[in-house]
């Protein structure tokens, strides 16, 4: 008995990392151009291949008769890109950087020799963004983990982009008519109703019952240190985000790398920190918060399979 209940329970845990890994392709960067040689001419079976620095797993694709290739499906990070055909040195480009939902156009021109000579591009005029016509805007890993947040909550961050704005007007949380409209914080992006928008998660639509923003009862939705990185994406995405006619908030939850990382916090917010203003009297009204935690990241089976996990606590009085 207790045999099957294991086999259950790594089934269920294998089921739903294979969703997850399905559903990410839709938060996902895609790498595409064309490979010719130094007089323009298109070379056809010309090898690309994107490797991220962090993980060192890889991902090629081959030139079609037209020299176009394409790598779908790339998790956002630092991607070495190496190009190589049989009769021309190889070409490597470091530091190429990938973010969520992006369609990286990146051509290259190869010059003959062999495969054993490489020309290495180490540096270069910034890559644009040229194969997508969406309108949108990326919250780095920095952004999200350095910036102050009160609450901690990091949708607050997609406010940041043009055209983003929070709907300050509400009743709180605990009124009726609020939970009616949802707890999350409430965002008008280009205009729209908060319920026109769509929240994904590594791909996966995690609005809430009203179709509003994720949140708490205290309003705000947790995981900072969890999230990589996400997109905001205001108008002109593809048809393929669906079930919103307003805008997207896409996130990607961090991975494990071969290096072990981790942290331990605590923010500690309290009246003995705050100033007294007019109203107060004599005394600060009492006021203590202290939210907590602890991540770790790393390599089960290097190059090849990886876990990230956290732990957040609150407390409030």
């Amino acid at each position: 008995m207790r045999l099957t209940h294991i086999s259950l329970a790594v089934l269920a845990l294998l089921l739903v990392l294979g969703v997850a890994a399905l559903g990410s392709a839709a938060s996902a960067a895609t790498l595409n151009g064309t490979v010719a040689d130094s007089s323009g001419k298109i070379i056809p079976e010309a090898t690309v291949t994107a490797t991220n620095v962090e993980t060192n797993i890889a991902s090629s694709n081959v030139t079609d008769r037209s020299g176009l290739y394409v790598i779908p499906n790339l998790p956002p990070g630092t991607y070495r890109v190496t190009v190589q055909k049989a009769g021309f040195k190889t070409i490597v480009r470091r530091d190429v950087v990938l973010h969520t939902d992006n369609v990286m156009e990146m051509n290259f021109s190869m010059q003959v020799g062999s495969l054993e000579q490489s020309i290495t591009i180490e540096a270069g005029a910034p890559v644009v963004e040229l194969a997508s016509p969406t309108i949108s805007g990326t919250v780095n890993q920095t952004a999200v983990l350095e910036l102050p947040l009160n609450g901690r909550s990091w949708t607050d961050l997609a406010t940041l982009q043009p055209g983003v704005a929070s709907i300050k007007a509400l009743p709180n949380v605990t009124n009726p008519d609020r939970i009616g409209r949802g707890l999350g914080n409430q965002l008008t992006i280009t205009g729209g109703r908060p319920q026109q928008n769509n929240y994904l998660i590594n791909g996966i639509s995690m609005n809430d019952y009203t179709n509003g923003a994720p949140g708490s009862m205290l309003g705000g939705n947790l995981g900072v240190d969890a999230i990589q990185e996400f997109s905001v994406l205001t108008t002109n995405y593809s048809a393929a985000y669906g079930r919103t006619s307003g805008g997207v908030i896409s996130a990607v939850t961090r991975s494990g790398t071969n290096g072990f990382h981790g942290n331990v916090y605590e923010f500690l917010r309290n009246s003995a920190l705050d100033a007294r203003n007019f109203f107060d009297g004599t005394a600060v009204p009492p006021f203590r918060r202290n939210q907590f935690g602890a991540s770790e990241g790393g390599p089960i089976q290097k190059d090849k399979t990886f876990f990230f996990v956290t732990m957040k606590g609150c407390a409030r009085r």
